[in-house]
């Protein structure tokens, strides 16, 4: 059995960041008029997982979204609970206080292939990501955005 070179083997990642998260907060700024939203609620829901393979997803639910009468949602169930979804999962990369999300499946098709870079720390078991000043996905407005994580132990 031969073995691929060293530069082609699966690098193992370690630290504090491995494991998964629980979404405790997420806040979003305005940057045009400082005014800061929950655009998810008070108490949004969702999970973020680094592996130590490299990858990693993430899943964020508004709060209280409503279930569908039926087992098919009519077309305005799906885009109310599509307004109160975000989802992606791919590979990541840290360089100092910058994670980087290398997307490869997304919620959104505009962001699959594409590299998302936040700031993040890490605070005993919490977790705060903020994300660049961009577009928001959901409002159109240039804004920035603080997740606050939970390490579930």
């Amino acid at each position: 059995m031969t073995l691929p070179p060293v530069e082609q083997q699966p690098q193992t990642r370690t630290g504090p960041l491995l494991g998964t998260w629980k979404l405790q907060s997420f806040t979003d700024e305005d940057l045009a008029t400082g005014q800061k939203t929950d655009l998810f609620g008070a108490h949004p829901s969702g999970y973020v997982n680094y592996g130590p393979d490299g990858r990693m997803y993430g899943i964020l639910l508004k709060e209280g979204r409503k279930a569908p009468d039926t087992l098919i949602p009519t077309d305005a169930e799906r885009v109310d609970l599509y307004s109160g979804l975000i989802a992606y999962a791919g590979t990541y990369s840290i360089e100092g206080d910058l994670i980087s999300h290398h997307i490869d499946a997304s919620w959104n098709q505009l962001w699959t292939g594409t590299t998302q870079v936040r700031q993040f720390r890490i605070d005993g078991n919490s977790l705060y990501i903020k994300t660049l000043p961009a577009r928001n996905p959901l409002t159109g407005n240039e804004s920035s955005a603080v997740l606050v994580w939970i390490k579930v132990e």
